[in-house]
């Protein structure tokens, strides 16, 4: 690579990793970078995180948005008005993603749609000779996990996942920490989210489809049934036909950073229980409470999610902690800090949250995709699929009622009705893609 290469890409992550650049010190930054060394993306799913990944996206001043793609209008609209509204040109608008994925003006595509949609919209972009950026969790069922795995180690393509805690450099230096051995032996870790801004989905009539949606796009594999508010944008999550509730929601992000720290993957065996406690008259079908123990065979992992209570674990909403024989980490998005058992070692004061995650984490994949450095990816896919794989495992005992082991030889449960879990029905003309 070029020396005047190396220093734009310096350069533009200094950008990056800093505030947010005004609209005309951004388009002057811009005018300075040649067509070549310039990414072309596009997204689909504008909603929610997709907006947010591509808004992280298009503040380095090398990249482009050249295609949107979203089954609602409105929020196709929405979008390139805000992005008219930043001085960068319309792009392309689509309503099919396959439609898109034949523009050959694409470099890399943002996944940002309902967790039932990543596995197809993925392989599809892959064998359209795409790279992506996928939103966590990565599928929606272990099939559809694995399968993209296969897909990306088949594609040779550059493929980052949105656990974007990965480059949070706080969260970085808690592991640091960690692996120094001050801890002494590990044996409990814990996950949790409590979440008291989220509240009870009240039960509403089917209504028809608001005017602009291509519901059946939105669909997609997943059963044919009437249009309902509930099951649309956002709180789809709640369903397991489009998601898999708290645990992949917040879980997925967590959880992933026991493993890491950890260096572990599989868990020999786990266990769930929970409901719907808080509101068990509510149109939610996923769990508003549960508990998830996690068998490492020298550890226990715990996962606790609940909806309607805030104050968590060492009065902190989210956040992980881990439990050695002289003290305790805990770790959350605002900082992390050490807290001693008995005075064995040293207290850490709250080490405090510097940078934004989500930007550093769109950097370092735009920096790997420029150099050819899938190897230095914050978050490939094997990151993503080792903690999809647990957080489903968590579900599956939850939906079972069993205590449920993994053969990772078989890629497969040592139980019957665990094992039916496994492969997602598609619907509606869709195939689940084959590797």
């Amino acid at each position: 690579m070029t020396s005047t290469r190396r220093n734009f890409i310096k350069t533009a992550s200094v950008l990056a990793a800093g505030s947010m650049l005004s609209i005309d010190a951004l388009s002057k930054a811009r005018m300075n970078i040649a067509p070549s060394d310039k990414i072309q993306v596009a997204l689909v799913g504008g909603n929610s995180m997709g907006w947010s990944d591509l808004s992280s996206f298009l503040s380095n001043p090398d990249v482009e948005c050249v295609a949107l793609c979203d089954v609602d209008r409105n929020v196709l609209n929405r979008c390139t008005d805000d992005i008219v509204k930043m001085g960068r040109p319309k792009p392309k608008l689509y309503v099919d993603y396959r439609k898109m994925l034949e523009n050959k003006d694409i470099d890399a595509v943002i996944i940002g749609t309902p967790d039932h949609w990543h596995c197809l919209i993925l392989c599809n972009s892959l064998e359209a000779g795409k790279h992506a950026y996928v939103e966590k969790p990565i599928g929606n069922s272990i099939a559809e996990i694995n399968i993209m795995h296969k897909a990306v180690k088949k594609s040779g393509k550059i493929v980052q996942v949105g656990q974007w805690q990965r480059s949070q450099p706080h969260f970085v230096d808690a592991v640091k920490y960690l692996r120094s051995g001050k801890l002494g032996r590990i044996r409990v870790c814990k996950a949790w989210s409590f979440v008291d801004w989220k509240g009870a989905v009240p039960k509403v009539p089917d209504s028809p489809v608001p005017n602009g949606v291509d519901y059946n796009m939105w669909l997609g594999p997943a059963p044919k049934r009437p249009f309902n508010i509930n099951r649309f944008h956002f709180t789809w999550r709640w369903y397991w036909e489009y998601g898999n509730g708290l645990m992949t929601d917040w879980g997925v992000h967590l959880i992933d950073y026991i493993l890491y720290g950890m260096n572990k993957s599989i868990p020999e065996s786990v266990m769930a229980i929970g409901g719907k406690y808080a509101f068990p008259d509510d149109d939610m079908v996923t769990p508003d409470t549960m508990t998830a123990v996690y068998d490492f065979k020298d550890f226990t992992m715990i996962w606790e999610h609940t909806i309607g209570i805030g104050l968590g674990n060492w009065s902190r909403p989210h956040g992980m902690a881990y439990t050695g024989e002289n003290g305790t980490l805990v770790l959350d998005r605002n900082g992390w800090e050490v807290i001693p058992e008995k005075q064995k070692i040293e207290a850490v004061p709250v080490q405090k949250n510097v940078g934004v995650g989500l930007d550093i984490h769109v950097r370092n994949y735009l920096d790997c995709l420029k150099n050819n450095t899938p190897q230095k990816l914050n978050a490939g896919i094997d990151v993503g699929r080792n903690v999809a794989l647990v957080a489903q495992m968590g579900n599956i005992a939850y939906r079972t009622g069993e205590k449920v082991s993994w053969n990772n030889e078989k890629q497969q449960f040592t139980s019957s009705a665990a094992n039916k879990l496994i492969i997602p029905q598609y619907n509606n003309g869709f195939a689940l893609p084959k590797y």
